[in-house]
């Protein structure tokens, strides 16, 4: 006879083999299906190799979806500390970095050992290379036809991930199912992702490239598919735009064709570095350069390139009017500028969009329409904000599921 398996996991990613670990140890006879060769290649490459695996602040403040309350059930049911203490149980160091981002103190080849481990617990199987033909349901059940075979199975799970680098086998396949089965999906789109500018808006880039600075930044509006975003973050400026932090954080909520916001000292300001006003109104240093006067809260090469760009270089201070150093704050306080675009799915760190929440049971991650049939981890309409959220979310959603199983 043919084995009836209680679920068939889709995807030996994060999401999948976490689902399957939890769902195996709970009795079920589970199978992971993967079309690639090694396993948890994204966790492998994730945090500089060094898995940024959860956040101790991770919330559903941390997450964009349509249904910004959709997260709250699986969050719930499995917050960051438990997670945390698996990671613990398993004797793997780690470290706390900026706002409560959690990593791996050495490789992040830990983690994926732990999620097999894990998954050899609960005696689950796990077949890689396999390709997924297609997956078809009838009365007695599930059906995926597979290159090596077909696996009758009670539940289908998918959790393929999303298309953020095409190069470790991304594919949106979970997608492509969901919309097979009639479920509504959010178009996709890179997010986390360094942003592209033309080269009249960035005239000097090169010279500025590899500047590191904190800043204040602002996308987005309350009108647009994920409302906006305010963010004190690092911004690094690269030969072919803007990235770092602050910029993979925004680039979430940005709408092509519209600005960016940036705060050249907003952040400096809020440590408590200086008194934005204080410095513009400062003629205790009237006789110093222009530049200098910035140099002090900038990095020297930004603050040439500002005092440039109003014309006040080789200027001392005394020289420059109120009124142009009211200019010269309102460039550095509110810089406004609109990216060319993205650097797309090979730089993008998750996918923003994917299945609609209000296709599936936010308890359960199940289809609606279709019980039996389910989906996890970034195929979901849920995306996190950098530092560690998106792979919380795949152990919550991971643990519902399997919960539901």
């Amino acid at each position: 006879m043919t084995k009836i398996w209680d679920a068939v996991i889709i995807g030996g990613g994060a999401a999948g083999l976490f689902c399957a670990g939890v769902a195996g140890q709970l009795g079920k006879k589970v199978l992971v299906l993967d079309h690639a060769p090694v396993l948890g290649e994204k966790i492998r490459i994730s945090g500089g190799g060094r898995c940024n695996f959860t956040n101790v602040h991770s919330s559903p403040a941390n997450f964009l979806s349509l249904n910004p309350h959709f997260v709250k059930s699986a969050l719930a049911k499995y917050p960051s500390k438990e997670f945390i203490k698996l990671v613990s149980a398993y004797g793997i160091a780690y470290h706390e970095k900026h706002q409560g981002q959690l990593f791996c103190d050495d490789s992040a080849k830990l983690i994926i050992e732990m999620l097999m481990s894990e998954c050899a617990k609960g005696k689950v199987t796990i077949r890689n290379p396999v390709s997924v033909e297609s997956i078809t349901q009838d009365a007695s059940g599930w059906h995926i036809h597979t290159n090596a075979g077909i696996e009758k199975t009670k539940a289908v799970v998918m959790a393929t991930g999303g298309l953020p680098v095409p190069a470790i086998g991304a594919t949106a396949y979970s997608l492509d199912i969901a919309k097979q089965f009639g479920l509504a999906v959010v178009d996709p789109r890179p997010a986390l992702v360094p942003l592209s500018f033309t080269a009249d808006t960035f005239g000097n880039l090169n010279d500025l490239a590899g500047l590191s600075v904190p800043v204040r930044i602002a996308s987005g509006s309350k009108g647009h598919r994920y409302g906006a975003c305010r963010f004190n973050e690092d911004l690094l400026l690269t030969h072919k735009g803007l990235s770092g932090p602050a910029v993979l954080q925004s680039s979430s909520y940005w709408v092509e064709g519209e600005p960016i916001h940036i705060d050249w000292l907003g952040a400096i300001e809020v440590a408590g570095g200086f008194n934005c006003d204080q410095l513009f109104n400062d003629d205790d240093n009237r006789l110093k350069l222009a530049e200098t006067i910035l140099s002090s809260v900038l990095p020297q090469r930004l603050a040439k390139a500002f005092s440039e760009q109003r014309n006040l270089g080789g200027r001392k201070w005394a020289e420059v009017s109120k009124k142009d150093r009211q200019v010269l704050k309102e460039l550095l306080t509110n810089w406004s500028v609109k990216p060319a675009g993205t650097l797309g799915w090979k730089k993008a760190e998750v996918m923003l969009g994917g299945v609609d929440t209000k296709e599936l049971d936010g308890q359960t991650m199940m289809s609606r329409a279709h019980p039996g049939l389910f989906f996890i981890g970034e195929c979901v309409d849920v995306t996190g904000h950098l530092g560690g959220h998106n792979f919380q979310w795949a152990w919550a959603s991971g643990f519902v599921c399997a919960q539901a199983l």
